[in-house]
């Protein structure tokens, strides 16, 4: 009885331990995501990007950081002039994570919105 006790035990942190490997990364790359989104949001507030050039900087972030996104999936909305304006930049996806008898869908949405100083 203690020997099934100790393999079920060993079953069940090999299975969390799996399970973490497989789910922490996406949240780690969605948490690095995020902050280079805010960023991005700070420093263009107060230069004079439009709003292309902001979603192709937040793309190539997203694909060096293997985020699974669309590049028409990112919003970008800048309103105002530089220095008094808002730009808002919101990028919602899904990361999919195969895990044994339980397929999980994980759900991302990295947004953010930086005011100018006037």
């Amino acid at each position: 009885m203690a020997r099934i006790k100790m393999l079920f035990g060993l079953f069940v942190i090999v299975g969390g331990m799996y399970t973490a490997f497989k789910v922490v990364p996406p949240y780690f790359s969605a948490y690095q995501f995020q902050d280079a989104i805010k960023d991005e949001a700070t420093h263009d507030s107060y230069a004079s990007k439009t709003e292309d050039e902001i979603r192709d900087t937040v793309f190539k972030k997203a694909q060096d950081l293997d985020v699974p996104i669309a590049k028409d999936a990112i919003k970008v909305q800048r309103q105002g002039m530089q220095f008094n304006g808002t730009v808002s930049i919101h990028a919602a996806y899904i990361v999919h994570v195969d895990l044994p008898g339980y397929p999980l869908d994980l759900h991302f949405d990295a947004s953010t919105e930086n005011k100018g100083v006037f």
